[in-house]
């Protein structure tokens, strides 16, 4: 997707350039093509701010960046080469780096953790790749809920009525360079899942960033609001991203072994589930990522392993050797791919060093296993675990880990100062 950052699409008069925020919402400026020149040489600057804030771009004080230092600037730059947009004619699209005024890394750049683990397995003869799955709602914009009704999950009647908004999803991203593999209904109204093919670990980070922000511009434009918020409604199914990992080497998938998960893919397996509870916070952020964390919802509750298993934290899949792979289950839709991934990769890795093997394997229902170490179901718990986390703080690094657990700590402090409409209808007129 690199390609010629200079070179725009006959036509274009403005390119929209972005990064990802703390929480992956890609955020960034429009800019006339005739200063495109300009921004490639010297970049365009914006306030480090934006790795600072949180999802309703409110500010706090951090370590890095905060009133003291005067919130300063760093550049953005193109990374990939704009793209257009097939709905908004002359405008092109393009995925940002961020460099600070020193020409160097910005360190609270979640990219750069991600990009850490990818060059820790390429020193190891590795390529990470990762393909991902991701669950969003498709809503009216004015009343905020599902226009259609009833669960008909995977039926393709249910997929046509869908079809004037995820076909443009499908083919309009697909041609922007984001290849969608498939889409689908899925267990709840308005829900639906769209699968991208899997590629190298950092660009997989970066095709989700962009996917979210692109699926929100275009379900606007069909007169629909798209949101990626893990549990938008408590009796529903939640949104979820799971995320698919192998490791080749050669040219050959260092995972499969006759298609068999090989001692590689056991050994990387063994430290995702090693380090599953604790790098929670990275795989979910907000306190209604863990409405989604219920029982036999198909959403884990431990860091159980199975065979084709929908029931447990960490699935293993067999088949071609191309496509034996390991997928981790318990990531939510709106969480940051960077951190999400890097913590994955980071643990597996360690498991390859280590030499570490799994649990035994969970056959059978995953959800009733009494061997598995169950996972956070609060944000509280997994704050508190991210805090004593050696392993967060050497993947993500102190600045970085700091930031994302003052939001955590924000969101909680915010919601534990509410009196929601359930507890006044509850209890304003029966106490």
């Amino acid at each position: 997707m690199a390609g010629d950052v200079t070179k725009l699409p006959e036509g274009t008069h403005t390119v929209a350039l972005g990064v990802a925020d703390i929480n992956g919402i890609m955020r960034g400026k429009r800019i006339p093509a005739s200063h495109w020149p300009t921004i490639c040489n010297g970049g365009n600057a914006l306030s480090i701010a934006l790795f600072a804030l949180d999802m309703t771009s409110d500010v706090w004080d951090t370590p890095y960046v905060n009133f003291d230092n005067g919130y300063p600037d760093m550049h953005m730059f193109p990374a990939t080469q704009p793209v257009a947009v097939p709905w908004e004619d002359g405008v092109a699209f393009c995925m940002g780096r961020a460099e600070g005024m020193d020409h160097k890394p910005v360190p609270i750049d979640p990219r750069g953790a991600l990009e850490a683990q990818v060059a820790r397995a390429t020193a190891m003869g590795y390529t990470v790749n990762v393909g991902t799955e991701l669950e969003f709602y498709l809503l009216d914009p004015e009343t905020k809920l599902p226009r259609d009704s009833g669960i008909q999950v995977y039926s393709l009647a249910r997929a046509a009525e869908l079809e004037h908004v995820l076909g443009p999803i499908r083919i309009q991203i697909n041609e922007m360079g984001i290849p969608i593999e498939q889409s689908n209904p899925e267990y709840a109204p308005g829900q639906v899942e769209v699968n991208i093919r899997y590629d190298e670990a950092l660009l997989a980070a970066d095709r989700v960033v962009m996917f979210r922000s692109l699926v929100k511009e275009l379900a606007l434009r069909h007169g629909y609001l798209a949101t990626f918020m893990s549990k938008p409604f408590i009796e529903q199914s939640g949104n979820g991203f799971h995320s698919h990992h192998s490791l080749w080497k050669d040219g050959e998938n260092a995972f499969s072994d006759n298609g068999k998960l090989s001692k590689t893919g056991f050994s990387y397996l063994a430290g995702m589930q090693s380090r599953m509870v604790e790098m929670t916070l990275a795989a979910a952020t907000t306190p209604n990522a863990y409405r989604r964390r219920q029982p036999y919802t198909f959403c884990p509750i431990n860091n159980c392993w199975g065979y084709d298993n929908r029931t447990v934290g960490l699935r293993v899949i067999e088949g071609s050797p191309s496509a034996t792979r390991v997928e981790k289950r318990d990531g939510s839709a709106d969480c940051n791919p960077y951190y999400h991934l890097a913590c994955e990769i980071a643990a597996g890795l360690d498991g390859i060093e280590q030499g570490l093997e799994p649990t035994a394997v969970t056959d059978g229902n995953g959800y009733e296993t009494e061997d598995a170490d169950p996972l956070p179901t609060d944000l509280a718990t997994a704050v508190a675990l991210a805090k004593e986390s050696d392993f967060m703080k050497s993947v993500l690094g102190d600045d970085r880990l700091t930031i994302l657990i003052q939001q955590a700590e924000r969101e909680l402090e915010f919601m534990g100062n509410q009196v929601t409409p359930v507890e006044t209808e509850r209890y304003l007129s029966n106490l």
